[in-house]
Order: structure tokens, then sequence, then C-alpha cells
């Protein structure tokens, strides 16, 4: 059985003992959170009505509060003006070990 949540903005495919990474959540470590259904698959059995989904939630256990994503790098440039300038970002991530899907 899987289901696709709604994430921190974006949807996952989760199952049972999966790990995600969303974004960062207001949650500690140890912390238990919980994420709408979308949609549920069991076996052949497919659930995407919103009456039947209400009843769905996905929980999990924070596991890790203070990930961060990859590096990216921005550059900007202008020719003949000597206009240069580089930026850097990387996202603060959560990561979240899903518990149930009921």
């Amino acid at each position: 059985m899987y289901a696709i949540v709604k994430a921190g903005g974006h949807q996952e495919k989760v199952e049972v003992g999966d790990k995600i990474t969303v974004n960062r959540l207001d949650a500690a470590n140890g912390d238990t959170v919980e994420f709408p259904v979308i949609l549920l698959v069991d076996g052949d059995k497919v659930t995407v009505n919103a009456k039947d989904l209400a009843k769905v939630s996905a929980k999990g256990e924070v596991v890790a509060d203070d990930a961060k994503g990859p590096k990216i790098r921005i550059q900007k440039f202008k020719n003949k003006t000597g206009v240069a300038r580089r930026k850097g970002h990387r996202q603060k991530l959560t990561t979240v070990k899903i518990t149930s899907i009921a």
C-alpha cells in the first residue's frame, strides 16, 4: 500500500518505513507530523474520492530537522559594464520517516 501525500508544497509518494525529505517543517527531532493524503493505492483498489480521503492521513516521525539541500550557485553578469555578482543558496530541509498510513 502506498499513498501520494502533500508535504511542504510538494507531492510525495510514500509507503510505511520510507524516509522523505521535505521543506523545513516547524517540528523538532522525534515529533510526530501528519500529512494529508491526495491518493491512496491498496493493491488493485485506488481511492481518489475526497470524502474517503478526508478520513485517511499519513503520520511520520521527524528524524532530522536540520538537514540542508545542495548548494545552488547563482551568477549574474552584464557584459561591458564590469557588473558581476555571485550568490549561493542552500535550502533548509526536514527528514521524516513515515510510520503509518491510516
